[in-house]
This record gives C-alpha cells, structure tokens and sequence, in this order.
C-alpha cells in the first residue's frame, strides 16, 4: 500500500510536461500546476496563436496569464524530496514507444501488463483487475501485452476470427466460413492450434535431435583435433629421433672412416720413413765406401793396394728399391671416389624416400571422413583403376580385356605357378591396394561374388579361409539372378534391391565404411558395412560365369 501511495504522490507532485517532480512550481487558472519553466516554454510557442492554453485539460486563456510561483506546492515538494521520494522515471509505469499502452488508461497511459484476447483490449495493473475479480471475465484469455491484437479482427466482417479455413491456410471470421470460405475445410482455431501445437513439439524434438547429433559432431571434432595433434605431435617427436639417429650415425661412420684414414696414414708414413732412413744409411755407408776406395786408388805400394782391396772392394747388401712405385701416387683418393659414390647413393635413396614421405605426409587425411556421395557422378570422383592380379587367379578363369574381364573356362589356363594362387575357388584379387576413398563398378553375368579382402587371405586349399566372405579377411555381395545377400565370416545377410547387371562398390578405408550398389539409371543402396579396417583392401570377384571390372575413366 505504501509503495501504491508512493507512486500516487509522484503523479501528482509531476510536472505533466518534463515528467519529473515539480521545479519552482506554478499554477495556471484552471488548476493546473506546472514547472515554471516547462509551462513559459510551451506557451512560447502559442505566441503565435494568441491563445494559451493547458497542456492538460486544453482550457484556453486570453491574455497569457501571468506565472506566480506557488510557495507552498514548492514546499510540500521540497518536503516530499526529504524523505527521499523522486519522480517515477518515464518506463517505470508509462508506455513508452516501444510499449504496449494500457486501452482503459485517460490523459497518460500506462504500461499494459496483460492483453485479452476475448475482449481484444490491454490493459494495466488497475484496469486488469475486474478480469480477476469479475466470474464471466476470468473466464478470457489474457495473454502476455500485444500490440497485434487487431490482427485478429476480420477486415471485412469487424468479427474476431476464431476460426481457421484450412483449404486458403487463413484465420477468418465465422461469416467468412458461411460467405467466401463457404465449403471450404474450415476448423477452430483452437482445434487447428492443437494440430500445429502437436507438429510443432515433432519439429522441436526433431531440432532437440539433430542439435544433440551437433553435440556429438562437436565432440567428436574436437576429438579429432586431439588425435590430429597428438598423432602429430607424436610424429615430429618420432622423426627428429630416427633422423637424430641418422645423423649420428653418420658421423659415427665420417668419424670411423677419418680414424681409419689417420690410422693408414701414419702406418704409410711410417713405412715410407722407415725405408727413407734405410736409403739414408745405405748412403752413408756408400760414401765411405767410395772415400776407402779412392784412397786406395792413390796407394803407391803396389802390395798394399793388392791386400787391401779384396775387403774394400766388397759392397754391402742394397736396400730393396723395387718397394719403391715409381707411377704416379693415389693414395686416399680412391677413398674419396669411394665416400663421393656413397653421397650420390644416399642422395638417390634420400630423394625418392623424401617423395615418399613428403606424399605420406600429404596424403594424411586430417578432417573427418566425408559423407557418402549421393550421385553416381559424387561416386565418380573417387574411381579406382583396377586390375586383375593373373598371380593370384586360379587356372580355371581366363582374364581379358587388360586383365580387368574374368571368365570362368573348362579347360584350365597355363598359368604358372605361384604362392598367391587360389587353388580350389574360382576366384582372383586386384593389384592394386586401396586405401582412402575409392568407387568402382563391376559388370556381371550369371553368378557372381564382388569382394574385397585383405591381401594375407589364405589362398590354398579348400577350406573356408580361402573362400570370400567366409572369414574375418573379407566381404562380399553375392550378385545371383535376381537376390543379393551379403557374406562376412561366414555369416549371410539378404539383401534386397533392384536387379541390376552392374554394380557399384564405395570404400572409405579410414572411416570404415564399405557400401555395395545397384547401378543402372539411378543408383541404390544394396548394403553397407561399418567396420575397422586394419589393412589395406583389394578388390576381388569370385566368377561362376563372366564378370568385368569397368573403365570409369
């Protein structure tokens, strides 16, 4: 109740015209009370006119009345600002623009807090209270405040339009339901609400579903980045040790390679010096020798010259030149051809290991798998070449046409023979590995297996290990007449789909996703499998008959 009285007090202690609490109040002839300010201010403008009049109650004055402050509104004010009382700010209880006004409200309006629906009129705290209180009135709709209430008046006939014309999907009137509507599919509005209200909770759920799917998607992106960093992380981490290795090791062996070189070096030296210092004796000895000589060559006494001679004239064993190469000398350079020939090696083995490992790192597939393409030309896009592998076909199918056409034959092939063959079942592989994305189609007659295996499936014998779809190493579609059905370790799945002589076949490696297809005007899916592939797949055909692998290209 205070806070009512509180806010009574404001509307009458405000000025009409600036909204606030009155300034140097003054009261006009007809009882009005007004800023002194605001009320010269508006009559400034009437000057024109020659008639003033009341902001509120529009009463008209000649000549302009002369203002007098009122001292004791001013202050009963003064008094009422003490105790803290201040004027109520204009969207406090007022409809502003943007608000929806009270319909009941005279003068100033206020902010509707409800609107109804049945009485098409808001209205504000006060005037909503008989809607509360009156027991025909509690029964209306009210509504949070509307500003489009009158949309739901007939233009036409000023009716409420409480009924909805299914047939033109419009709100009408109930004369519009007996006039232009008139044998149309016209429902209540409440009934047709309830309708919508009941496709409206499938939409939500609908949305609820797919943003749950979305948090998923998140989640799993988000996954995918870890793993993406982490796998990437973990790569630089591995490659800088194996090539911290390397480069150890290479110095290891420029380290082995230079201690064996100073080790030769001082072993040669030391040879060489050796022998110098022999040829460097044998000199010594020589000049003596020679010195003796031609001093006995000067000996007159002829008997002493013939006595001495036999011991002088004897020469010492000589130093054994031959060791001694006179052609040019290579030394180490033969050493150098050699290191020099091993860079070259290396460079080769470097250049085509780095195309292969800058191509890995290229081909790293670091978004999540794509959806599955929904046309044929989609598929196309990712087509595989493929070739039948003669080494792996058994000798009762004859492969043709570039080795892509596999036709079965009573009279066994001449092929030779080979570790990969399939030995009991007419079966036969590609050459190529698939990995990532890849699509191609096969032709079939008769009966026919498409598969795809892993390259390790046994290949001898007779037992369920070399046959497709009959072990963990493979799938396969049995294409037969005018049935389908799906092997894998040996358990069968039918497959329903429209007869087809053409098949398609979608791999997505590292997404695990393996998808089999009737292929003729349109495409349709026959089945798919989800699965972890551990290894790289080839593609196979097991042949009662006459299958081809076809050009795409």
């Amino acid at each position: 109740m205070a806070q009512q009285g509180n806010q009574l007090d404001q509307e009458r202690f405000s000025c009409s015209i600036c909204l606030d609490l009155l300034k140097d109040p003054v009261t006009i002839p007809c009882g009005h009370s007004y800023c002194i300010s605001c009320i010269k201010s508006f009559w400034d403008e009437e000057d024109q006119k020659r008639i003033h009049s009341c902001p509120q109650c529009r009463q008209t004055f000649t000549p302009r009345p002369v203002l007098v402050k009122s001292t004791m509104l001013a202050d009963l004010v003064e008094e009422l600002k003490k105790t803290g009382l201040q004027a109520a700010p204009a969207d406090h209880c007022y409809a502003g623009p943007e608000d929806v006004a009270c319909d009941f409200c005279t003068g100033r309006k206020l902010k509707a807090v409800k609107s109804c629906l049945v009485c098409l009129a808001s209205y504000c705290e006060k005037h909503l209270q008989p809607h509360h209180d009156v027991a025909p009135l509690k029964k209306h709709k009210l509504v949070e405040p509307s500003k489009k209430l009158q949309e739901n008046i007939c233009s036409r006939h000023d009716e409420v339009m409480k009924m909805f014309c299914r047939t033109d999907q419009q709100c009408i009137c109930y004369l519009c339901s007996v006039d232009e509507h008139k044998g149309h599919d016209t429902v209540s509005a409440a009934a047709e609400r309830t309708e919508r209200q009941r496709e409206l909770q499938l939409s939500r759920q609908q949305i609820q579903q797919r943003i749950q799917d979305r948090d998923k998607d998140v989640k799993v992106l988000q996954q995918e980045v870890e793993a993406i960093n982490g796998s990437a992380d973990k790569a630089v981490e591995d490659s800088e040790k194996i090539f911290t290795e390397l480069i150890r090791l290479m110095e290891k062996r420029s380290s082995d390679v230079k201690q064996q070189i100073r080790s030769q070096q001082k072993t040669g030296v030391s040879r060489v010096k050796e022998l110098q210092e022999k040829l460097q004796q044998e000199i010594t000895e020589l000049k003596r020798k020679d010195a003796e000589l031609m001093q006995l060559s000067h000996t007159e006494d002829h008997n002493q010259f013939l006595h001495n001679y036999p011991s002088l004239s004897r020469l010492s064993e000589s130093t054994d030149s031959s060791s001694i190469n006179i052609r040019p000398l290579r030394y180490f350079e033969d050493v150098t051809a050699a290191v020099s020939q091993l860079r070259e090696k290396l460079q080769d083995i470097l250049r085509d290991t780095w195309t292969n490992i800058s191509l890995t790192v290229t081909e790293v597939d670091v978004l999540l798998s794509q959806s599955e393409p929904r046309t044929r030309a989609g598929f196309l896009k990712y087509s595989q070449e493929i070739t039948l592998d003669p080494n792996t076909a058994h000798t009762n199918l004859l492969l043709s046409e570039g080795n892509r056409k596999a036709t079965v034959m009573i009279q066994q092939q001449s092929y030779s023979s080979h570790p990969d063959r399939f030995t009991s079942c007419w079966q036969v592989l590609g050459r190529e590995s698939l990995t990532g994305r890849c699509y191609w189609e096969v032709n079939w007659r008769g009966r026919v297996y498409v598969a795809v295996a892993y390259k390790n499936i046994s290949r001898a014998g007779s037992s369920d290990e070399c046959r497709f779809g009959r072990n963990d190493k493979s799938w396969v579609l049995s294409c037969y007449e005018d049935s389908y059905t799906l092997w894998y370790n040996n358990i069968n799945t039918p497959v329903s789909g429209p007869q087809s002589s053409r098949v398609g076949v979608y791999l997505d490696h590292r997404a695990g996703v393996l998808s089999f297809y009737s292929v003729s005007e349109t495409m349709t899916l026959l089945h798919r499998v989800q699965n972890t592939f551990t290894q790289p797949l080839y593609a196979g055909l097991c042949v009662y008959d006459r299958a081809e692998l076809c050009k795409l290209k």
